[in-house]
């Protein structure tokens, strides 16, 4: 990274948080800490920190919340989220997916591998906000994929993907009637070898599912594999 990034902390245990700032640091990161969601979310209407660091057990508003909220704010929404907790449970996990969480790691954890992923979603988001002046939109049937905007419409009426949403939609029709393994796709959308499990793909597939328009029915599940991008009536 030449530019210093920043990185939002946010976790009410201080031992925890005193630790990642410490490691974030040194990693040449600059570091903002907190100890509640609201805090995390009066600091975000001041200033766009680059990734955040979220505990899902928190006073007040709890990192749910936190997260629902910011992903929802057309300003904050494409900022990367890594949920840092101790619930590890797949309901928890899935939920906090569903929410537009980017990575979800559970305590006791591994400091080195917590910012290893936080730089690979920051170079993920770094590719991904590069230019594309003049790139045309992508269409498919009803769906208008624009990567200037990162905005993917239907029938002209915006659709609320977040940003990995939209990176999967992108890499489905782009690679349309090819089968995508789960592995290909974590290794292609979360720009590393990724530690979590392929669960991670099925929950986000899910949520695209139901923001196209399920009606749709697009995206093709071939059992033990992947999926596929197939516009209604081809092969």
């Amino acid at each position: 990274m030449t530019n210093k990034n920043t990185v939002l902390l946010v976790d009410d245990e201080e031992h925890i948080l005193e630790l990642l700032k410490f490691n974030f640091e040194r990693e040449g990161f600059d570091v903002l800490a907190v100890t509640t969601g609201e805090e995390c979310l009066n600091i975000c209407k001041r200033e766009l920190p680059d990734i955040i660091i979220l505990d899902l057990m928190l006073p007040g508003i709890d990192g749910l919340e936190v997260c629902r909220i910011l992903k929802k704010n057309q300003r904050t929404r494409l900022i990367p989220i890594i949920m840092l907790t101790a619930k590890g449970t797949e309901l928890d996990k899935v939920i906090g997916l569903e929410l537009g969480a980017d990575d979800y790691v559970t305590k006791p954890f591994s400091v080195r591998e917590l910012v290893a992923r936080a730089k690979a979603q920051l170079r993920r988001t770094d590719l991904l906000m590069q230019p594309t002046d003049g790139q045309a939109p992508i269409i498919a049937g009803p769906l208008t994929i624009d990567s200037s905007s990162y905005e993917v419409c239907r029938d002209g009426e915006k659709l609320d993907l977040t940003l990995k949403e939209f990176e999967l939609l992108k890499m489905l029709v782009l690679n349309k009637g090819k089968v995508l393994t789960r592995d290909a796709i974590l290794d292609s959308i979360w720009g590393y070898g990724y530690y979590g499990d392929t669960r991670t793909v099925d929950v986000h597939i899910r949520n695209l599912r139901k923001k196209i328009g399920e009606d749709l029915d697009f995206i093709e599940t071939v059992r033990g594999v992947g999926y596929k991008f197939n516009l209604n009536g081809d092969a």
